[in-house]
């Protein structure tokens, strides 16, 4: 992995004051726009994945699609995503999340997923890991199994595994400071 994660740094673009001032935002979009590096990261997490019997990769709106369906696609299993609340057209099974102001809501289908699958839950980036905790719940209410929460950048110094204790949780990339 060591290649692919200097690889990884090296492309991944600081943004200074966005989305607001003193944010430092992590684009992948230079990643997503190199096809071969791209590539990489779907077979770094299909390896990783391919001998745990994963039955369903379920991915975090919206960036959490990219790669989350090329890797269910690349390990042969189906694809399920997690939206923002009023997106999903049929039944759904909710769950909210605290915001810096407020609290917001993310939803699955209550069919996406069968007892005892077991459920990779992807994103690119894990902040402050509410979202994926929310993720976590969703998985669960379903009766599903949470194998582990991967991402592609996990900002550490917002401690994120403080909010997901109790789950395995992944990533190519972890930034310990801003």
């Amino acid at each position: 992995m060591g290649e692919l994660h200097d690889d990884l740094l090296a492309t991944i673009r600081d943004v200074p004051d966005f989305p607001k001032p003193g944010i430092v935002f992590k684009d992948i979009t230079p990643v997503l726009g190199d096809a071969e590096l791209s590539s990489r990261v779907v077979e770094h997490f299909a390896d990783r994945y391919e001998a745990q019997d994963v039955s369903a990769i379920c991915g975090i709106e919206s960036r959490g699609f990219i790669w989350g369906a090329a890797l269910a696609h690349e390990l042969g299993v189906p694809f399920v995503p997690i939206r923002k609340k009023g997106k999903l057209p049929s039944v759904t099974v909710s769950a909210s999340y605290a915001l810096e102001y407020g609290h917001d809501s993310i939803e699955i289908h209550r069919d996406a997923l069968n007892a005892g699958d077991r459920v990779v839950v992807f994103d690119d980036l894990i902040a402050t890991g509410g979202t994926a905790r929310a993720s976590t719940e969703l998985v669960e209410a379903v009766g599903a199994k949470v194998v582990e929460i991967a991402c592609v950048i996990e900002l550490a110094f917002l401690n994120p595994r403080a909010k997901l204790e109790g789950f395995k949780v992944y990533s190519l990339i972890a930034y310990d400071a801003e």
